[in-house]
C-alpha cells in the first residue's frame, strides 16, 4: 500500500494475513518497515528489518479488548461464549432501573429461584410478586414486570420478541430497556445509554450541554462506540467502564482503555462531566401513620392499585400533604370499638421519594382481642410481616411504633 507525503512515500509491507477474526475483520500479524525513495539501499535494507509498533485499535476494539479481561461477573450474565438469557437479562434491566447492583443482586436471585423463567412469572399472581420486590422501591415496576412477563406468556408462547420495534409494546418496556434487551439477549447493534454510559460518553467527548437535554446527541455518540459486532458485549462493556474506571467522582483515567482521546481528561474536567441541570426537589410532605395493635396483630390495609406504592401494604394513615398541621393529620385516624388512648411517639419518621419528602407522625393504640378490623383492612400476624409487601417507608413507621425503647409524649 502507498501513501503519498511531501517528498517522500511511505511503504508498508504485510505479510502473514490470517482468517477473519469473531468480528469480521482481518487479522493482521504483519512486518512493517518504512521505507521513503531518497533512502539508499543500505539504509531502506535496515528500515526493512525493524518493525513499526503496530497502531493503536479502535476505540471499539479497545473497549471489547478491555471489556474481555476485566468483565464483572454478574448473576445475570452469561459466561464469555454463551448466549444470554432474554429473561435474566429484562429481569436485571427492570430491577436495576433507579437501583444500584449491590441492592438488586439478591433480590434477582430471589426471583430466578421463584420464577426460573418469564412463564413461570407470568402464572404467578401480582401479590406474590409484590411482597418478593417489596423492600426494592419504586413499585410500580414490580406491578409493570408481572403484566410484562403475563403478556410475553399470552401473547408471545413465553419467548421475548428480539427486536427493539417490538419488545416497546410490552408493558414497562421503555427505549432503553428494549434496546439493552435488544444488544444484550440478541445482538442487535444498538447502544442502550444508562446512567454510566452518559458519563463516560458526556466525558470522552466533552459534551457540554446539560442533561436531559443533551441525551439525542449522547446516544448519538455512544453508538460510535459500537463495534461491528458484539453489540451486547460493547453495551456492557461501557457500562462496566462507567460503574469501575469512569466513576462520579476520582475516576481512574490512568486505567481506563479510552484514556488517550478523552476530551475532558485532556481538559482535566472529567468531575464536571456531564453537565446536569440543578434538581428541584419537591415541598415537603407531612402526615400521620397509626400502628394499631391486637395482641400479637396488626391492622394493615391494602393501597389502591394506581398511584404511588400501589398495591402496597402499609398501616392506616392520613393523606400525605404540604403543609399539613398534625392536628388535621391526627383527625383521619381509624374508628375502632374498645381503642385505647393514641399515644404519639416521639420523633418523626422520614422518608424521600423522587420527587418529594416526607415526614409521619406515628401514633400507636391497642384494642381489645375480638375486635374487628375496619372495612378494607385486615390484621396480620406481626410475626409474619416479613410476607407483606410492605414499601421501606412502612417498615421505618412499623418499626418505630412497636419499638418499646421508642418514648411516647
Amino acid at each position: 500500500m502507498a501513501l503519498r507525503g511531501v517528498g517522500r512515500r511511505l511503504f508498508t509491507a504485510k505479510k502473514n494475513v490470517d482468517a477473519p477474526d469473531k468480528r469480521g475483520h482481518d487479522v493482521e500479524r504483519s512486518t512493517h518497515c518504512r521505507y521513503s525513495a531518497d533512502m539508499s539501499p543500505k539504509s531502506a535494507l535496515k528500515a526493512k528489518s525493524e518493525p513499526v509498533p503496530p497502531e493503536t485499535p479502535s476505540r471499539p476494539l479497545a473497549l471489547l479488548q478491555w471489556y474481555d479481561r476485566h468483565r464483572r461477573r454478574l448473576p445475570w450474565r452469561a459466561p464469555p461464549g454463551e448466549a444470554s438469557d432474554p429473561y435474566r437479562v429484562w429481569l436485571s434491566e427492570i430491577m436495576l432501573q433507579q437501583t444500584t447492583v449491590k441492592a438488586v443482586g439478591p433480590y434477582f436471585e430471589k426471583f430466578v429461584s421463584r420464577w426460573p423463567d418469564v412463564t413461570a412469572l407470568g402464572r404467578a399472581s401480582q401479590e406474590d410478586v409484590l411482597r418478593m420486590w417489596a423492600g426494592l422501591g419504586y413499585y410500580s415496576r414490580a406491578r409493570n414486570l408481572h403484566a410484562c412477563a403475563v403478556a410475553v406468556t399470552r401473547e408471545h408462547g413465553g419467548t421475548f420478541p428480539d427486536t427493539e420495534v417490538r419488545l416497546r409494546a410490552l408493558p414497562g418496556v421503555g427505549p432503553y430497556t428494549a434496546a439493552a434487551i435488544a444488544a444484550i439477549a440478541f445482538d442487535r447493534r444498538t447502544m442502550p445509554v444508562d446512567g454510566n454510559i452518559e458519563r463516560v460518553v458526556s466525558r470522552l467527548f466533552a459534551v457540554e450541554e446539560e442533561l436531559p437535554q443533551a441525551k439525542p446527541l449522547i446516544q448519538e455518540l455512544a453508538a460510535t462506540l459500537l463495534a461491528d459486532s458484539r453489540a451486547g458485549d460493547s453495551a456492557q462493556a461501557l457500562m462496566d467502564l462507567g460503574a469501575s474506571i469512569c466513576t462520579p467522582k476520582k475516576p481512574a483515567c490512568s486505567l481506563c482503555p479510552l484514556n488517550e482521546g478523552c476530551t475532558a481528561r485532556a481538559l482535566g474536567t472529567q468531575d464536571t462531566f456531564p453537565r446536569k441541570a440543578a434538581k428541584k426537589s419537591g415541598a415537603l410532605r407531612r402526615g400521620a401513620a397509626f400502628v394499631v395493635t391486637r395482641g400479637d396483630e396488626l391492622l394493615v390495609r391494602t393501597r389502591p392499585e394506581k398511584g404511588l406504592l400501589g398495591g402496597m401494604t402499609e398501616v392506616p394513615g392520613s393523606d400525605w400533604l404540604a403543609g399539613q398541621d398534625d392536628a388535621k393529620a391526627k383527625r383521619q385516624a381509624p374508628e375502632l370499638k374498645g381503642l385505647s388512648r393514641w399515644q404519639r411517639k416521639v420523633g418523626v419518621v422520614t422518608h424521600v421519594f423522587t420527587h418529594f419528602p416526607l415526614e409521619l407522625v406515628v401514633y400507636t393504640a391497642r384494642v381489645e382481642a375480638r375486635t374487628r378490623a375496619p372495612a378494607s383492612m385486615r390484621w396480620v400476624p406481626i410475626a409474619t410481616l416479613a410476607d407483606e409487601a410492605l414499601p421501606n417507608v412502612m417498615r421505618k413507621v412499623i418499626a418505630h411504633g412497636l419499638d418499646p425503647s421508642s418514648p411516647s409524649c
